[in-house]
């Protein structure tokens, strides 16, 4: 498979609507992700830490970085590959995700987790896309 082929019909592009917590202690994070056209998909049960980080990237700010993002932006511009898009989808009852790099060479990082992938492409501002399966329409 070719990073740049047209985009796969099973996936549709997303935004971060909201981000916040599933509990009062700020334990587990949650997203809204949303398509255009009203569909949303409601990721939970990850880190609130993750999340925390998440909605400061969603406003704009870039600080702090979490070591594991440093690092894997460290591998990247010393490899001159650039993350490109970021493809969530369902795995048995987990979420995952594979992450597209392009540079010299191309490379995909394949089932990784999902929070964690929306985390960075967050944070570099990439597309996401979701597994159409997973997005439902929201009742207004």
């Amino acid at each position: 498979m070719k990073i740049d082929q047209p985009m796969d019909p099973d996936y549709d592009a997303v935004s971060v609507g909201f981000v916040g917590f599933a509990d009062p202690y700020a334990m587990e994070g949650i997203s809204i992700l949303e398509t255009g056209d009203g569909r949303e998909f409601h990721m939970r049960a990850f880190s609130g830490e993750v999340a925390k980080f998440m909605s400061m990237y969603v406003a704009g700010m870039q600080t702090p970085v979490p070591s594991v993002y440093n690092m894997i932006n460290d591998i990247c511009e010393m490899n001159d590959l650039t993350l490109v898009k970021v493809k969530i989808y369902e795995s048995g009852q987990a979420l995952r995700a594979n992450l597209y790099f392009k540079g010299r060479t191309e490379m995909v990082l394949r089932n990784y987790r999902a929070s964690d992938a929306l985390a960075l492409a967050t944070y570099l501002g990439v597309p996401i896309l979701v597994r159409t399966t997973l997005l439902k329409k929201m009742d207004s």
